[in-house]
């Protein structure tokens, strides 16, 4: 189902209905069936008071009641087929709508992620679509049943008085103006509550995820103030939407109760003057009871429509999100790879103007190590990440094996990269699924192999349930090494030819990353490799050192070559090593 998100809000909604049309054409039926058997029972009334009662024709009177009855149960069946059909029908178009968001937002880029909150997109994605299942059910049918009934029964009521139906017809158009002015009114507050909403999803989720910060600093009531606030801004925004809703209910009884009183009013003056009967009045009055009541139904439809449609809106802001780095149309798949990487003049600064690197040149050739140093914020995560386009560059280029990074298929060229960062991600699940993640297809053979190399197999053996062993969210039951060395074993599983690895051991003590730096070894050994080093005697190794500072490349060489020059490289080892050392002797005093 191919949709264009940038047409009219109407149309792309009706595309969504229109991809299940056997259900939907099976609800409008059902609809049309109910409309005409309300409209059937006054005109059927007006017979037999009119002509089957006066003329003594009892057996017949009793036989269109029980037709009147069979269809009345008709009915009772025809609106359960509406309620299961319809929401069936509202269930799977939601649910369309769920699937192509949630694959829309993994195409966006790395910036969109950047500027918003994890619980916000999560809104977009559950809470903003609740109400698309009763809009695309309740939607269509009550449009199709009030719509018919409304004009059959004004129809029918020109045919029995017409003086009484042009007095309802002109109350009719004030209903309608009263309904469309309060329509945007209801609309905008409902958004509004959306907008809240998605507040108090990103303040829930971020005191869940940060659970053990807060504990760990009893800060829980700074939690409970922020979430508190967020809750305050949720039910200010409610009390509005529902401010906006009962001005419009009020408004929609006063003018559905004053239809029933005109009629009885004009009603009685033309009985006075004789033009008139009772029951032609009665019929009257049975008719605008069937008038009225889809007057209300659409009253009450049009907060669901509201929600729903604040939702929909909602929707389309991420559907109309267009994705920052694409594919170009002609864009080559990334074979045979060798592994030489090059930055040629490389440019970037993020979307708020500030500037990260400039005219940057490095080549690693195939199978070499590239050590990226200096000091925080200098632009070497940033480096990193222009090579497998998480971010494109805003000047220069990035190549791999000759190709410009801009003109290969982004997942080729991400097959062939892996990264292993400081913040290791694991899935909620078990080992065997984490390591797994690396490639979908491997075997449990190759899992374990991998896991080998990367010297974490002896561990995962121990726990309870070995490689089913469950570690909660992100990893939270592993310890620090064993995560690194899980998502080692997940890149030996991938195997690619070229590997980033970003402060990779950082947050590790000395003996843990001593043991995990062999796994790290073992796992640049044969591939192209950019390394960035917190500790500087990891690296010392590398065939080119670059030390980033101040947007550039200030120096660049061996570990023997820097040393030798004395310069920005030489001054970091140095001063390292003099804090290391201090640790050292604070060892020995204490």
């Amino acid at each position: 189902m191919k949709i264009d998100y940038r047409d009219k809000p109407i149309k792309i909604f009706m595309a969504y209905v229109y991809a299940h049309k056997g259900l939907f054409a099976i609800d409008m039926v059902c609809a049309l069936a109910v409309a005409v058997i309300d409209l059937v029972f006054p005109y059927v009334s007006r017979t037999a008071m009119n002509t089957l009662l006066p003329q003594k024709m009892f057996t017949t009177f009793f036989v269109v009641m029980a037709i009147m009855v069979a269809a009345y149960f008709l009915k009772s069946v025809l609106y359960y087929v509406i309620t299961v059909v319809g929401h069936r029908m509202g269930v799977l178009t939601e649910s369309d709508m769920r699937r192509d968001i949630f694959t829309h937002m993994q195409d966006l880029s790395c910036s969109f992620y950047d500027k918003n909150r994890t619980g916000v997109l999560m809104s977009r994605i559950t809470s903003d679509l609740f109400e698309v299942t009763e809009l695309s059910h309740h939607g269509p049918e009550n449009i199709v049943i009030c719509t018919l009934t409304i004009l059959g029964a004004l129809a029918v009521l020109f045919t029995i008085r017409w003086e009484l139906a042009l007095a309802l017809a002109v109350i009719l158009p004030l209903c309608l103006w009263f309904t469309l002015s309060q329509r945007l009114r209801m609309k905008r507050a409902n958004v509004e509550v959306k907008r809240k909403t998605a507040e108090i999803y990103s303040a829930i989720e971020s005191s869940i995820s940060g659970v053990r910060t807060a504990k760990a600093f009893a800060n829980e009531h700074v939690e409970h103030e922020k979430f508190e606030s967020a809750n305050a801004l949720f039910r200010g925004a409610k009390v509005e939407y529902y401010k906006s809703m009962g001005l419009f209910m009020s408004g929609m009884e006063f003018t559905t109760g004053i239809m029933q009183v005109v009629v009885v009013a004009f009603g009685g003056y033309l009985i006075m003057r004789g033009k008139m009967d009772y029951i032609t009045l009665i019929t009257f009055s049975l008719y605008v009871s069937t008038f009225v009541t889809p007057v209300r139904k659409l009253a009450q439809f049009s907060e669901q429509y509201m929600q729903g449609a604040a939702g929909f809106e909602r929707f389309l802001e991420i559907m109309r999100t267009e994705p920052e780095i694409r594919d170009r149309p002609d864009a080559e798949e990334l074979k045979d790879v060798v592994g030489r990487i090059e930055y040629r003049g490389v440019s970037f600064a993020y979307s708020n103007g500030v500037p990260v690197l400039s005219g940057v040149d490095l080549s690693v050739e195939p199978g070499q190590t590239l050590a990226l140093v200096g000091p925080s914020g200098g632009g070497k995560t940033t480096l990193c990440q222009l090579l497998p386009r998480l971010y494109d560059v805003t000047g220069g280029a990035v190549l791999v094996d000759g190709h410009d990074v801009r003109d290969l298929t982004q997942a080729s060229l991400r097959r062939a990269i892996g990264m292993l960062q400081q913040d290791v991600f694991l899935f909620a699940g078990t080992i065997r699924e984490n390591i797994r993640y690396g490639r979908g297809d491997a075997t449990d053979e190759e899992i374990v192999a991998a896991a080998i190399r990367a010297e974490i197999h002896d561990e995962i053996m121990a726990l309870p349930d070995g490689y089913d062993s469950y570690i909660g969210e992100r990893g939270v039951m592993l310890s620090g090494g064993q995560k690194q060395r899980v998502s080692i074993a997940r890149i030996f599983l991938k195997n690619p030819k070229i590997l980033i690895l970003d402060e990779a051991t950082s947050a590790l003590d000395t003996v843990t990353e001593q043991r995990i730096q062999a796994s790290l070894d073992a796992l640049s050994q044969g591939r192209t490799s950019i390394i960035i080093a917190h500790r500087l005697s990891t690296i010392r190794h590398a065939d080119t050192i670059a030390v980033v500072e101040g947007e550039q490349i200030v120096e660049r060489g061996s570990h023997e070559e820097l040393m030798a020059k004395g310069g920005v490289y030489a001054g970091l080892v140095r001063a390292q090593s003099f804090a290391e050392d201090r640790k050292e002797k604070e060892k020995e005093t204490c």
